[in-house]
């Protein structure tokens, strides 16, 4: 590997680094230094959430310790046998960058991961040092995601619990199969095991700290993972199922969807073209259905088109549900409980939670539904008022085009 300065690395495993969409930093445990004693803070001006024209987080320094890799998975960049530039952080040199990007208030937190080498115990190593040395010498108190490896020692992953506030470990793909065929140096079962392993260590370290007010915490935020779309044949009804499933399991924060980029040099197992990037937004929504918005998970698959699995792109998975199951509408605002009014499409959390209080005082009318919404045409035929019932709507069979959103032609010289 050829001498590189700082800034030269920094460049490449910064860009190295931005495949990886798991880098919120929300629901970790509330520290600060406004005592005087350490650097840092997870709570009010202590993580600024930034966002990329993709909607990725951009608030934490995120970068790789190496882009150099001992596995070849077909559809990483950073495969052993790609043809990239190769470079790499020593501890000492990510905990400087973090620490002086903080001072100079570019970023509020790290977030680290890296490609194997030697072997993933020597590269989980490596990853805790950086973390231990910004805890203990440096008394840092900022927010610390580490993406921690699955076939590392079990005790220097607990130890990573132990200094981070969120761990990760990646499944990687939706399948056993697509793992099989494309990370083939890569275990599912690995990978399963190092997550119970994390789940059963904060399940205890939370049951300790309720009686022991000295007890240590256990990545406080939790962990998550994240799968990578469109590698693989795997339909949107897998990926849904897939998600589930972790979160029943291992009780995760979050499972992240990152649609598949073409690399250079690409193996020729991989699809030529990348999927729509509205196929990951229409994954995180229906996450999102299944999170806050008390879908099942057979629910929310009902909502992609029965022959390919799919869901649509050009309308939610919400209002795709409504449509296929016209039975279970209009909704009746003022009586319906609330995990009825959850489904009435354009209706989100906190308007059905106004909704909710407001007509414990009086009756809601079409108006004051509208006050609470974006836009109150796609939820006229899902929904009663005081003053509305969709007498002519509710019965349309071609009711999808009034709904759906109009497509825009956008301008190419617009300000």
């Amino acid at each position: 590997m050829a001498q590189l300065d700082l800034r030269e690395k920094l460049a490449i495993l910064v860009d190295a680094a931005k495949y990886d969409a798991s880098c919120a930093s929300s629901g970790t445990a509330k520290r600060n230094s406004r005592d005087g004693k350490g650097i840092g803070s997870t709570e009010g001006m202590g993580i600024c959430h930034a966002y990329a024209p993709d909607g990725r987080c951009i608030s934490l320094l995120k970068i790789l310790l190496t882009n150099s890799c001992v596995f070849d998975c077909h559809y990483c960049i950073n495969r052993k046998s790609s043809n990239v530039r190769r470079a790499r952080f020593t501890p000492e040199e990510v905990v400087d960058l973090t620490l002086n990007f903080y001072r100079r208030n570019y970023i509020e937190g790290l977030f680290l991961s890296s490609g194997i080498i030697r072997s993933p115990d020597y590269t989980m190593e490596q990853l805790v040092q950086v973390a231990r040395s910004l805890r203990e010498e440096h008394q840092f108190r900022g927010y610390i995601h580490l993406k921690t490896i699955p076939d590392a020692d079990p005790e220097l992953i607990h130890q990573a619990g132990l200094l981070a506030d969120r761990i990760s470990i990646n499944v990687e793909l939706p399948t056993v199969a697509g793992l099989t065929r494309l990370a083939p140096e890569k275990s599912a079962p690995r990978i399963e095991t190092a997550m119970q392993d994390v789940r059963t260590a904060i399940d205890d370290k939370t049951d300790a700290k309720k009686r022991y007010k000295s007890a240590p915490k256990f990545a406080p935020a939790g962990q998550s993972t994240q799968m990578i779309v469109g590698a693989d044949a795997a339909t949107d009804g897998d990926i849904i199922a897939r998600a589930a499933g972790l979160y029943g399991r291992f009780n995760l924060r979050r499972v992240y969807y990152s649609a598949f980029s073409p690399i250079p040099d690409a193996s020729a197992v991989l699809p030529l073209q990348r999927p729509p990037l509205m196929r990951e937004h229409r994954l995180y929504q229906s996450d999102w259905l299944m999170r806050f918005y008390d879908y099942q998970p057979g629910e929310v698959a009902d909502a992609a088109d029965p022959a390919t699995g799919m869901l649509p792109l050009d309308i939610d998975p919400k209002l795709a549900w409504a449509l296929k199951f016209r039975d279970r509408f209009p909704v009746d605002v003022n009586r319906a409980p609330r995990e009825s009014l959850l489904r009435v499409p354009g209706l989100g959390v906190k308007a059905v939670d106004a909704i909710l209080a407001t007509r414990r005082w009086r009756r809601l009318r079409l108006e004051d539904v509208a006050r609470l919404t974006v836009s109150i045409v796609k939820m006229r035929p899902f929904l009663i008022a005081e003053d509305w019932r969709p007498a002519t709507l509710a019965d349309r069979a071609d009711l999808r085009p009034i709904v759906a959103p109009k497509r825009e032609q956008l301008e190419l010289f617009a300000a």
